[in-house]
């Protein structure tokens, strides 16, 4: 058991220490590391956590680490998948802060950091793009989608309402759809 827990715990800090930019970015790590090497869940699984995840409260890729580790190792694999994302965030804070005053004005920092912000904006494109293809199955599905995302930039609607309301249109579509057979 503790070898599961040290597992999970350490394919979570990998990914906490590399995805700088949020739970978008650590989709196609999260898809590679638990879909494509160790096969513990299917794409549409993580998807379903990703989305599920929006509409909670707190930080998207501890959500998403919660709801895989709790499928693997119930209580403890929920506690050590959070555990493993958010300590290299914790460490590399902590060094940040230390550090702060003597790198911020430093051009090579600045540099870096723009190269990540690239970095950042193509993971997350990447992780935009697996969704669409795993979420949008159809015109409703693609009218659904750009109507979010003109709510989402042009009003001050809360995400969660966003997520709910979609979820409520998608439960009326596929029951007209299952009426219409």
């Amino acid at each position: 058991m503790f070898r599961s827990l040290l597992e999970l715990y350490l394919i979570f800090f990998r990914m906490g220490a590399v995805t700088f930019g949020g739970g978008y970015t650590m989709l196609p790590i999260l898809r590679r590391e638990i879909t494509q090497k160790r096969n513990w869940m299917d794409e549409e699984a993580i998807m379903d956590y990703y989305a599920l995840s929006q509409g909670l409260p707190g930080i998207i890729a501890v959500n998403v680490s919660v709801f895989i580790g709790y499928r693997r190792r119930r209580v403890y694999g929920a506690v050590a998948a959070a555990l493993g994302i958010v300590s290299p965030c914790v460490v590399i804070i902590t060094v940040i802060a230390a550090c702060l005053s003597n790198f911020q004005d430093n051009v090579q920092v600045q540099h870096a950091l723009a190269g990540i912000s690239v970095c950042v904006g193509a993971l997350i494109l990447d992780a935009v793009l697996s969704m669409w293809k795993k979420g949008v199955k159809d015109v409703f599905g693609a009218v659904l989608c750009f109507a979010i995302l003109s709510l989402s930039l042009f009003t001050r609607l809360s995400p969660v309402l966003l997520v709910v309301g979609s979820a409520l249109l998608g439960i009326w579509m596929g029951r007209r759809k299952k009426e219409a057979l």
